[in-house]
């Protein structure tokens, strides 16, 4: 048997990949994320599946469900909402199952700071105003932040910065930022991206703040920040420009034979 890992995506159930669906279809055990994964993804398991969500459940017991799965000779599969590369606890999780010489996969989803930009149209890089984004968040219950991966430090570079896990305590974000970016850099935060009771608010660091206490969020946003969000009278890369010499569109002076 196999334990396989699932970035379930951002939210809306059509937000998961090919390989992701297959896997859940197959597997006779499903854990997963509670209320972070959406419903009709786990109508996609066989019938007779058995289903736990693990929300209520702490390291151990999912281990202990893990392990129970191995013994039954039954694959799993193991539902996290967004990818899983950042922020879901699949280190701590793949560890155990490495001592316990239980087999496992990772397929990726859809992360949350991609759904957010495409909620918004938005690129995050653009030509000459940034070309680097930063996902990050601030110290928490759960865990803290290295003392070198400071908001400030990340901010000086003048990427995009997409904050997770932070909307709670955005006032102390906006003073942060705010001398680097200057008060009317743009900010977008995107509560629960592709959801059905999805919202968005747009603005800068200096009103930001009082649209996110005035819509009540405090919890499952993401915020964007960087002059990416509003760029407008920027140059266009070199990439699809006439004269860009490249593998698959030759300028003329380097052309030998019919483009593909």
């Amino acid at each position: 048997m196999t334990i396989h890992f699932i970035g379930a995506g951002p939210g809306a159930a059509d937000l998961i990949t090919v390989r992701g669906r297959d896997l859940i279809a197959r597997c006779p055990v499903c854990l997963h994320a509670g209320s972070l994964v959406a419903p009709e993804i786990l109508g996609w398991c066989p019938p007779g599946a058995r289903i736990v969500d693990t929300a209520p459940l702490d390291l151990d017991a999912i281990m202990a469900e893990c392990s129970a799965a191995h013994e039954a000779g039954q694959d799993v599969a193991r539902l996290h909402s967004g990818d899983l590369s950042i922020w879901s606890a699949l280190a701590e999780q793949t560890r155990r199952l490495d001592r316990l010489g239980i087999p496992y996969t990772v397929t990726p989803g859809v992360p949350a700071f991609a759904a957010a930009a495409a909620v918004l149209r938005q690129e995050l890089t653009v030509p000459e105003v940034a070309q680097s984004v930063v996902l990050t968040r601030v110290s928490g219950r759960a865990s803290a932040m290295p003392e070198r991966e400071r908001l400030a430090a990340f901010a000086a570079t003048g990427a995009t910065l997409a904050l997770h896990l932070s909307i709670h305590v955005v006032e102390g974000i906006v003073a942060e930022l705010t001398p680097f970016y200057g008060a009317d850099c743009p900010v977008a935060v995107v509560f629960r991206a592709t959801w059905p009771d999805e919202r968005v608010l747009t603005g800068t660091l200096a009103t930001i703040a009082a649209g996110v206490a005035a819509a009540g969020l405090e919890r499952t946003a993401l915020i964007l920040v960087g002059p990416a969000l509003g760029a407008q009278d920027f140059r266009e890369s070199a990439l699809y420009s006439t004269d860009y010499d490249r593998r698959f569109r030759p300028t003329g002076a380097n052309r030998s034979g019919p483009v593909p």
